[in-house]
């Protein structure tokens, strides 16, 4: 009989107890412990911080009962249980008195956790250094502080800054407090969404090491190629794994690359189905709104290539959108470039779920369109497949018409000039097709190549007669590129060169014609 799936189950004792899948990551617990004291582990929603948390509670406290076949099973000592303080935010708080209370609340169910009582319920600060100290005075142990998204009352109130930089002072009240308590403490681990730079968030706490890319715990959270053949391999017996691999793997902590685990664990209850599971649990509204105030180029999304320093962290008064959609699990670590001193990251998207997701949810956004979408997706498709270009002329232009005019009233990003050229990139992206965006050669960068089986399409955007997109690719001669490829493997070049008017709001241009390779 198959093991149950621990769905929606972030306690560590249930899914043990009640004899759900569970993959093994006491292994990686023991060697953090071993190596460090403090620690700070960023990772994407569900995406197991919570289970791995608990997992350390339990080992901690001792309770060797639940850790029978595991990793540390037989290298923990189980003489030794520790106290510890569980801080976790689970509830949304839109207001700062909210929030204290909820703090509040936490910090109580603590003290009845472990036999303590604060003196001073409301001062935030000096009761946790007061549960901190009683708790090690009265067990005689060092304590242990588990603090699950550190971050969740300043990511809820992203869209009003006031109220999100109150809720960083309450919480750097919190934190600060852990290093003045050093000689109580044996181990801290702080996991959340975001990387807030430490001068606002963790101030003092200076001492906390950063594992989030470290090769070492690239798989702290997560699952790898390995569990999905043997923890997973009688759930996924007859399943295309080439396909799931495509779907949900592709998340890169610079080690070995991970699969979503809240996809899988979907995807097997749902008896095979490909569906954007992940996704739909989280809507980034915030994140769509950034892309219209910063007018931001969607086709950049698609292989971007952005320095360490802003991949790092973000402020909350200088909001960037690369590093949030990289911690928030949108994009990922493509590849590492190292000059000198200098470290470069390429990102992208991880897997066809996030690529055609984000970009279908950003579509709604850029046209206001809904019912129609789906009907573009599809003649756009179908067109580029069968090498019709003039129905895909067509559709173009059908599609531009069908964006409402309010929508380029209210939307500042519609005046930009990029508009034009991402709504077209967010379709075929969310197609899930093979899309090059900015596509270098050595005479200069392609705005979009799209390669289908049999066919390869060169295009190039133009606004208000900036030049003719067409007369752009026939003088970089942008298809030398891709000669080689298509007589070895039998395909079709067309060079496709669109110009757009402001005025009209639509396609005054359509030009295209077929590579004689």
């Amino acid at each position: 009989m198959l093991k149950k799936l621990p769905i929606g189950i972030q306690t560590f004792s249930e899914i043990r107890q009640e004899n759900h899948v569970y993959v093994d990551k006491t292994g990686i617990a023991l060697q953090l412990i071993e190596n460090g004291k403090y620690y700070f582990l960023s990772r994407p929603r569900r995406f197991g911080k919570s289970l791995f948390v608990s997992t350390l509670q339990a080992l901690f406290e001792g309770r060797k009962e639940l850790f029978t076949g595991l990793a540390a099973e037989n290298t923990w000592d189980w003489s030794k249980q520790y106290p510890v303080i569980n801080i976790s935010f689970a509830g949304v708080a839109r207001a700062v008195e909210e929030m204290k209370q909820d703090i509040y609340n936490i910090l109580t169910d603590n003290q009845e956790y472990l036999g303590i009582s604060c003196k001073n319920q409301k001062d935030i600060g000096g009761c946790f250094r007061e549960l901190i100290k009683k708790s090690y005075q009265k067990h005689n142990r060092k304590v242990v502080i588990l603090v699950d998204e550190y971050d969740k009352l300043i990511l809820d109130n992203l869209d009003q800054t006031e109220i999100a930089l109150q809720a960083r002072e309450i919480l750097v009240d919190l934190y600060t407090t852990i290093k003045g308590c050093d000689e109580f403490i044996k181990f801290a681990f702080l996991t959340g969404v975001s990387k807030f730079a430490k001068v606002s968030i963790f101030s003092g706490l200076n001492n906390l090491k950063d594992i989030t890319l470290d090769k070492r715990y690239a798989t702290i959270c997560g699952y790898t190629r390995h569990d999905l053949e043997t923890v997973f391999a009688d759930h996924l017996q007859g399943a295309n794994m080439d396909k799931v691999r495509e779907w949900y793997n592709g998340y890169n902590f610079l080690g070995e690359r991970v699969y979503n685990p809240f996809d899988i664990l979907l995807f097997i209850k749902n008896k095979f189905k490909f569906n954007n599971y992940w996704f739909t649990t989280g809507t980034p509204t915030f994140l769509v709104k950034l892309i219209q105030r910063q007018n931001y180029f969607i086709p950049k999304l698609h292989n971007l290539r952005v320095g360490s320093s802003l991949i790092d962290t973000f402020d909350i008064e200088r909001l960037q959108l690369e590093p949030i959609l990289f911690q928030a699990g949108y994009l990922t670590i493509n590849d590492v470039q190292q000059t000198g001193a200098v470290t470069m990251y390429n990102l992208t998207f991880p897997n066809l779920e996030t690529r055609y997701s984000f970009n279908d949810f950003i579509l709604e956004y850029l046209t206001n369109q809904t019912s129609e979408k789906s009907e573009f997706q599809v003649a756009i498709y179908t067109a580029l497949e069968n090498a019709d270009l003039q129905s895909l002329q067509t559709t173009l232009i059908s599609l531009f018409a069908s964006i409402p005019y309010n929508n380029y009233v209210n939307n500042t990003i519609s005046s930009y000039e990029g508009y034009y050229a991402s709504v077209i990139y967010a379709y075929l992206a969310s197609l899930g097709l093979d899309i090059t965006a900015e596509d270098v050669t050595n005479t200069g960068r392609i705005d979009l190549t799209v390669r289908l089986e049999d066919n390869i399409y060169i295009m190039e955007f133009k606004v208000d007669g900036k030049g003719s997109a067409m007369d752009q690719i026939r003088e970089k001669n942008y298809q030398q590129k891709y000669l080689a490829e298509a007589r070895q493997k039998n395909k079709n070049i067309f060079l496709l060169g669109i110009d757009f008017s402001a005025d009209k709001k639509n396609i005054s241009e359509f030009a295209w014609e077929k590579v004689e390779s």
